[in-house]
C-alpha cells in the first residue's frame, strides 16, 4: 500500500501536542535539554519525504509507516546518541517522549527490521555496496618514514590523468545514494539556502578527507583452495564482507585502519560548519584522489551551484588542481607541500621561496608591489631600494633608484603564484576557514558518533551519514524567541 499523509505538517504538529498532553500533562517534567530538540522537530516540515519516498512502495500489501516518521525518528536517534536500531526501536517502546516526537503512537512504534527497511527504501540500487563481494587483493598501502607524514598513494593513475578521466566523463547522478542526496538537498541545504546561511552564487568551499573507522580489522576469507595445497600466499581472489573498504594510514593517530575514507565538502563561509556532499571511498584513497572525486560528484548534483573558491591543505597541492581552477574562475587557496619543490628557480637569477614569494641575490624577500588582476601577475620589488636613497645593498642587481622589480606571471607557475599571495593578509584570512571542513568532520564522528552505527554495507553507512549532515543543517536554524510547542501545550483543550 502506499503511504499518504493526510493532513500534511499540520497533523503532525496535532498528534504531538495531543500526545504531550495526554503522557506529559506537566510539561515542566520535560528535561530543558530536550525541548530544543523537540521544538526543532516540531517546526520541520518533513511532510515532503512522503510524496518523494511514494515510489519505492507498493500499491499492494498492509500500510506501511509513514517515511516522515521514519526519517524523523532516525534523526531523533542520532540527537539522543543512539547508535543502534536495535536498542532505539527499544527506546520507542519504552519512552513515550521519544515516540511521539517520531510521530508514531505509543505501543505501536516501528521494530528493528522497519528501520533497515526504510534504509532499503532510500538506497536506488539491489546491491548493497558498490563493489562486488569477490575480488582480487589490492595492493597494501605502506607505512610513511616519518611520523605524522601521509601515506604515498597506491592509486593506479595520477590527479593528472584523473582530472582528464574526469572531466571527460561526466559523472552520472544515476547513484544509489541519490534519494537520500535529494532529501537532503531539497528539504535541509535548500532552506539554509533561504534562510541565508548559504550562498549558491558565489559558494566557498573547504575540503578534506578523514579516516572512517568501521572495523578492528579488514574482514575477508579465502574462497580459492590454495591452502590445502599448501600454499601459504597467494593471489586469488578474496570474499569482503565490507568489499568498498580496505586498509588506510591513519596519519594523525599514526597506525593502519579499516574502513573507508571519508570527503567531505564544506560551506567554509558559513557560519556553522555546514556540509555540502560527503563521498565514501576506500580507505587507501589519496585526499587529492577523493577531492576530484567528490569534486566532479558535486557537479553534476549541483549543477546550479557557483564555486569562487577552494580551500584545501597540502595534500592537495598538485599542478594540474591550479590549472584547473583557473581555467574555471575559481580562487585556490591550498597550502604548499615543501615535498613537492618550492625553490624554485625563476627568470635565470631569482629564486621562489616559501609562501611564493621572490628571493633577490642577496638572498632578502622582496617587498609587494602591487597586483595586476586583469595581467594575473604579482607585483615585487627590492627590499633595500628607496626611490629618495636609492638601494642600500652592497651589490646592487639594478641602477635604478627604484630598484629591482620582478613581476610574477600566473601563467609561468600557478601553483607558486597566486592572487592574492600566500604571505599576504587576505589569504592567510581566508585560508583559516578551512578548518570549518575539520570541525565539520568532528561533529560528524564525535558529536553524532557517526563509525559507532557497526554497519557492514555503505548503503547504511550512506544513510546514517547523511540524517547526520540533515541534523547539522537543522540544528544550524535559529528557533524563534518564543516556543511554538510550549504555547500550543499550554493552551485550554
Amino acid at each position: 500500500m502506499l503511504p499518504f499523509n493526510f493532513g500534511g505538517h499540520a497533523a503532525y504538529q496535532d498528534f504531538v501536542v495531543q500526545n504531550l498532553r495526554e503522557y506529559y500533562p506537566n510539561p515542566e517534567s520535560i528535561p530543558n535539554n530536550v525541548w530544543d530538540i523537540m521544538e526543532r522537530f516540531f517546526l520541520k516540515d518533513l511532510s515532503r519525504v512522503d510524496e518523494m519516498m511514494r515510489d519505492r512502495y507498493s500499491v499492494f500489501g498492509p500500510k506501511p509507516r509513514l517515511p516522515s516518521c521514519m526519517l524523523r525518528s532516525i534523526m531523533l536517534a542520532l540527537e539522543f546518541k543512539v547508535t543502534s536500531y536495535t536498542a532505539w526501536a527499544n527506546q520507542l517502546k519504552l519512552n513515550p517522549l521519544y515516540a511521539i516526537i517520531s510521530g508514531f503512537d505509543f505501543g505501536n512504534t516501528p521494530g528493528t527490521g522497519t528501520f533497515y527497511d526504510f534504509n532499503r527504501r532510500l538506497w536506488l540500487s539491489d546491491d548493497k555496496n558498490f563493489s562486488p563481494h569477490e575480488r582480487i587483493p589490492k595492493t597494501s598501502i605502506k607505512k610513511p618514514s616519518k611520523k605524522g607524514n601521509k601515506a604515498k598513494s597506491i592509486d593506479k593513475l595520477t590527479v593528472e590523468e584523473l582530472l582528464i578521466k574526469m572531466e571527460a566523463d561526466s559523472i552520472s547522478t544515476k547513484q544509489p545514494f541519490k534519494r537520500l542526496f535529494d532529501i537532503f538537498n531539497e528539504d535541509f541545504l535548500s532552506e539554509s539556502v533561504d534562510r541565508n546561511l548559504i550562498n549558491p552564487s558565489s559558494l566557498s568551499l573547504a575540503g578534506d578527507g578523514t579516516p572512517f573507522v568501521t572495523s578492528a580489522r579488514e574482514r575477508k576469507k579465502r574462497i580459492c583452495k590454495c591452502k590445502e595445497e599448501d600454499i601459504s600466499k597467494c593471489d586469488c581472489a578474496r570474499y569482503y564482507s565490507q568489499p568498498d573498504c580496505d586498509v588506510g594510514w591513519d596519519s594523525s593517530r599514526d597506525h593502519f585502519y579499516s574502513g573507508y575514507s571519508l570527503y567531505m565538502l564544506t560551506a567554509s563561509d558559513s557560519e556553522n560548519d555546514l556540509p555540502i556532499l560527503p563521498l565514501l571511498g576506500p580507505a587507501s584513497r589519496h585526499d587529492s584522489h577523493g577531492f576530484l572525486h567528490t569534486w566532479f560528484t558535486i557537479k553534476a548534483f549541483l549543477p546550479e551551484y557557483s564555486i569562487s573558491k577552494l580551500l584545501l591543505d597540502s595534500a592537495h597541492d598538485a599542478m594540474p588542481i591550479y590549472k584547473y581552477c583557473r581555467r574555471n574562475n575559481i580562487t585556490p587557496f591550498i597550502d604548499l607541500n615543501e615535498k613537492r619543490g618550492i625553490n624554485v628557480k625563476y627568470k635565470d637569477d631569482f629564486y621562489i621561496g616559501k609562501d611564493g614569494i621572490p628571493i633577490c641575490k642577496a638572498g632578502l624577500k622582496m617587498n609587494h608591489d602591487g597586483v595586476e588582476k586583469k595581467k594575473f601577475r604579482i607585483k615585487f620589488r627590492c627590499p633595500l631600494a628607496s626611490r629618495k636613497y636609492g638601494c642600500r645593498c652592497d651589490n646592487p642587481c639594478s641602477d635604478s633608484k627604484y630598484g629591482r622589480t620582478v613581476h610574477l606571471a600566473m601563467k609561468d607557475n600557478p601553483r607558486l603564484f597566486n592572487i592574492p599571495p600566500r604571505d599576504s593578509e587576505e589569504w592567510k584570512l581566508e585560508y583559516n576557514a578551512r578548518t570549518s571542513s575539520e570541525r565539520n568532520n568532528k561533529r560528524g564522528k564525535k558529536d553524532y558518533k557517526l563509525e559507532d552505527g557497526n554497519h557492514r554495507s555503505s548503503r547504511e553507512w550512506y544513510c546514517r551519514l547523511f540524517c547526520i549532515m540533515m541534523c547539522q543543517h537543522l540544528d544550524a536554524w535559529d528557533l524563534p524567541y518564543e516556543s511554538a510547542l510550549r504555547k500550543r501545550l499550554m493552551q485550554v483543550a
